[in-house]
């Protein structure tokens, strides 16, 4: 069954914000928030908490550096040991540049593959969008509609109250 959606457009962000603070106010849940430009304070009228994405950084980075480390104290102690100039195997101070470097196209790449991942934006996705107008230069918000637990004349109101340009129904999947 295909889902229905109440999309409003506005002309400007400050008009996006006040609505989208109405409408979590009056206790609509909103589905999405279409941009085409970034707006301050969005993500606190919407409740969106703060991203798990710096763990995944942080977590790759560690696991990096570690496993650089541990190769380079194996390659130069164990696998191939060089006695250059008296120096100890156990440089540690020549393992730092290439652990650096390790950590971070780690946590860089690590980063980039879980925003994708869970944005669901891999090969062969389908774009949801609300519709072409909103990837231009207008802002939407869309709201799920279910016939049981939705009041269509009240949000309609909320929505033309807050500023709202343009209001429609679609039925599909975004």
């Amino acid at each position: 069954m295909a889902s229905a959606y109440l999309i409003a457009t506005f002309a400007d962000p400050e008009a996006l914000v006040g609505a989208v603070e109405a409408i979590r106010a009056r206790g609509f849940k909103i589905y999405d928030v279409y941009a085409p430009c970034p707006v301050h304070g969005l993500d606190e009228a919407m409740g969106i908490r703060r991203s798990r994405l710096p763990y995944v950084t942080l977590a790759a980075g560690a696991l990096a550096c570690a496993a650089t480390a541990a190769f380079e104290f194996y390659a130069a102690v164990f696998d191939w040991s060089l006695n250059v100039g008296g120096k100890p195997d156990n440089s540690t101070l020549a393992f730092v540049p290439i652990a650096f470097e390790m950590t971070v196209l780690a946590a860089g790449l690590a980063t980039a593959g879980a925003f994708l991942l869970r944005a669901g934006l891999f090969p062969g996705s389908a774009p949801k969008l609300a519709g072409p107008p909103v990837t231009d230069d207008t802002f939407a918000v869309a709201l799920r509609w279910r016939p049981n637990a939705f009041d269509t004349g009240e949000a309609r109101l909320l929505l033309i109250e807050s500023g709202a340009t343009d209001i429609r129904q679609t039925v599909g999947d975004l």
